[in-house]
């Protein structure tokens, strides 16, 4: 019924040049640049390879990320349509040529093969809403196209302690890294899955995460305060190595006060 009416309300095009009977055509698909290079994620103005945090940065603050890989620019005012109709217009198909920007980053940096991937979990009040996790969404592709002929497990293991505002909300930097501080835990007691996925998500009793390279995935990232946060809570628990990636980062000023 929710699809019967979308489909009636926004009939399905290109979200690029309208072509009718899919959200985004091929032509339109091969326009949108892939960096070939990565910048630090806490200054964002140094180049590392596979976006890792420069020394001067190291030297300064701790960072819980060992590498945030960003596959395409948010001023891509495609990209920004993309991730605006797969959030809030549900349209999920649109996960899909999003996970093949971030397939093809991940390949061309290199990462060391994950042993896992954690997507970036919603609050359950936005997940009723919503209906979907979209990090979720990405995750599934990923972990099917990553490597060949072997599927990554996922792991749906953290979860938010608090419903807090939506970062995109918030304009200050300070601001926005108080809004995720403290909200990420790991799941701990047994839940059943709610629906048949494959690759098969594994939620409940948190695993054991000790020496473990673990993939992180989320569509959008602003401060990386987010993020940071989950990687925080994932090496508390004994992981070794935290790799993030995200569709696009939004750039906003810092010390915005």
């Amino acid at each position: 019924m929710k699809k019967l009416i979308l489909d009636t309300l926004f009939p399905i095009s290109c979200l690029g040049c309208e072509t009718h009977e899919t959200w985004l055509c091929e032509k339109c698909f091969s326009t949108i640049e892939v960096p070939d290079r990565q910048i630090c994620p806490l200054c964002e103005n140094v180049l590392t390879p596979q976006g890792k945090v420069c020394t001067s940065c190291q030297k300064r603050q701790k960072s819980f990320l060992d590498c945030l890989i960003v596959a395409a620019s948010y001023e891509n005012s495609l990209i920004k349509q993309m991730i605006h109709a797969l959030k809030y217009r549900f349209i999920e198909n649109l996960a899909e040529p999003l996970a093949k920007l971030l397939l093809k980053s991940l390949l061309q940096n290199e990462i060391p093969l994950p042993d896992c991937i954690i997507p970036v979990p919603l609050h359950p009040r936005r997940l009723r809403w919503r209906g979907f996790n979209q990090s979720l969404l990405l995750a599934q592709k990923i972990s099917e196209d990553l490597t060949p002929l072997m599927k990554i497990e996922i792991l749906e293991i953290l979860e938010r302690r608090k419903y807090n505002r939506p970062q995109m909300e918030i304009k200050k930097y300070q601001d926005r890294l108080d809004n995720v501080k403290g909200i990420f835990r790991l799941k701990d007691e047994p839940r059943t899955t709610a629906s048949q996925l494959w690759p098969p998500v594994v939620r409940g009793e948190s695993p054991d995460l000790k020496n473990k390279i673990i993939l992180l995935l989320d569509d959008i990232a602003t401060t990386g305060a987010t993020l940071e946060e989950c990687a925080r809570t994932l090496k508390e628990k004994g992981a070794k190595k935290i790799y993030a990636a995200v569709v696009a980062r939004q750039t906003i000023k810092k010390y915005n006060f």
